[in-house]
């Protein structure tokens, strides 16, 4: 009787431990993704009970509690079922191998919405805004003249965007605009503005929405002016009414970002947990693109440089 309960302990024992390796922050590839949009999961407390997950990913924007999550013979199960406009609707499943999540998405009674996808660990990224940073040489990112070094997140597309009295600006709806040139610590200075009820983002290395939106007057808000989308509120609105121009100052090194807009510091040195819902570029251990996202509101914007950080 001993042995055999030992027996079964350590088989126990080896499925919880396995069970673990699903614990962490990973970020998603999703080849097939309609908008070129990339995911994120945390997954905690997978081998004991008290399993829990948030989630970043298609079709909704926002980051998620999972509501139902679930390991059980090798494979993570989680379900979204809420209905609502930022809402998600499915089942995702994945199983452990090589280090990887390899894993698929559904939806009810729609086939042809399946998704296969790939869960990437997040990188620890040890650099700090402490101060010793030394600026680099300054790049336009947009020359006042046309939309040379961009080109369309999704391929295919119309662009929508054009320039005009040296401002590039797009059509509601249209396609994000991905920069050509990559970077990884960096300052980023951008003068913009946008008309009622209209909104927008910057993304940072393709990975960090910093919002843009037409809400002057209105409380701080993970959505709103000044935020790091759906993960760092900021503390104040500082938003101009529409059709004024904004200025936003954006420091990223490593994790940590520093948002001031039109001179008052909202975010000081806010750590990023992860990808946000703009994000196109999962490997957050390479330098990535900026990116302009244009499929919302439509955006004006007459500056756009970025200074290098250098050690």
């Amino acid at each position: 009787m001993r042995l055999y309960f030992l027996l079964i302990l350590s088989l126990t024992v080896t499925a919880f431990g396995g069970d673990k390796d699903f614990n962490g922050r990973w970020n998603i590839e999703v080849p097939k993704e309609p908008r070129h949009r990339v995911w994120w999961l945390e997954v905690t407390g997978a081998g004991t009970p008290k399993i829990k997950g948030r989630f970043v990913g298609s079709p909704g924007g926002d980051m998620k509690d999972i509501p139902e999550i679930s390991v059980a013979s090798g494979k993570l199960r989680f379900v979204f079922s809420n209905a609502g406009k930022q809402a998600f609707k499915g089942t995702w499943t994945a199983k452990f191998e090589n280090g990887l999540l390899q894993g698929n998405y559904e939806v009810d009674g729609k086939p042809k919405a399946a998704l296969n996808w790939v869960g990437h660990r997040a990188p620890v990224l040890k650099e700090k805004d402490d101060g010793k940073w030394k600026d680099g040489t300054k790049v336009d990112l947009f020359n006042g003249k046309d939309l040379s070094g961009w080109s369309a997140m999704v391929a295919g597309q119309e662009l929508g965007w054009e320039v005009k009295d040296g401002v590039m600006m797009n059509k509601a709806h249209s396609n994000n605009l991905v920069s050509a040139q990559q970077f990884w610590n960096f300052k980023l200075h951008c003068e913009f503005r946008i008309g009622k009820d209209s909104n927008g983002g910057f993304g940072l290395r393709g990975r960090y929405e910093v919002q843009v939106l037409d809400d002057f007057g209105q409380p701080p808000d993970t959505h709103g002016t000044g935020a790091l989308y759906s993960r760092i509120k900021p503390l104040k609105n500082a938003a101009k009414t529409p059709g004024e121009w904004n200025v936003y100052d954006i420091t990223l090194i490593g994790r940590q970002v520093t948002v001031v807009v039109n001179g008052e510091k909202v975010i000081n040195k806010g750590e990023v947990e992860g990808l946000t819902a703009m994000a196109h570029d999962w490997n957050e251990a390479l330098p990535g693109p900026i990116s302009v996202q244009g499929d919302h509101g439509a955006v004006e914007i007459r500056k756009l440089t970025i200074t290098p950080l250098l050690r």
